[in-house]
């Protein structure tokens, strides 16, 4: 016969949700505003989550791309030392276990460690980037993903 519990209702605990954040959606959330703003109203249902590789690409590309457009570039970087409270960064050596896998769904070398990281987490991988299509982990796009942090 099965035995059955009975819970308070304060007793049940609820998974969080969690995403992954690939170095264009940080990148996009220190040059704009939607990203900032998604990732601030969710921050209390979801677990946001980016691997070091990406930080350090995202931090390359900020100071270049924020010459480029003309922005303050030391306010640029403290808008992603800002994001970078919210969203939880996960070294690289944590994901070496599923590289090879990682590697071998994934056309750009490049990417290993963010597909590595959603892979781990078994979550889907917020991106601008079509690279992850097919890797066998669902993708959103900034103009997507509401629905995935909605739900």
């Amino acid at each position: 016969m099965a035995q059955t519990t009975s819970a308070e209702p304060g007793d049940l605990k609820v998974e969080r949700k969690r995403l992954v954040l690939d170095a264009n959606i940080l990148i996009r959330g220190c040059l704009g505003v939607r990203v900032n703003r998604l990732i601030a109203t969710y921050a209390d249902q979801v677990d946001f989550f980016v691997a070091e590789a990406n930080v350090a690409e995202a931090t390359f590309y900020i100071t270049e791309l924020a010459k480029k457009k003309g922005l303050d570039q030391q306010v640029c970087s403290e808008t992603l030392l800002s994001l970078m409270r919210v969203v939880q960064m996960v070294e690289d050596s944590v994901l070496e276990s599923v590289r090879d896998e990682a590697l071998a769904r994934i056309r750009d070398p490049d990417d290993w460690s963010a597909l590595a990281l959603g892979m781990q987490l078994e979550c889907a991988i917020w991106t601008e980037d079509q690279d992850y299509f097919g890797t066998g982990i669902a993708t959103w796009t900034t103009n997507t993903v509401e629905i995935n942090l909605k739900s």
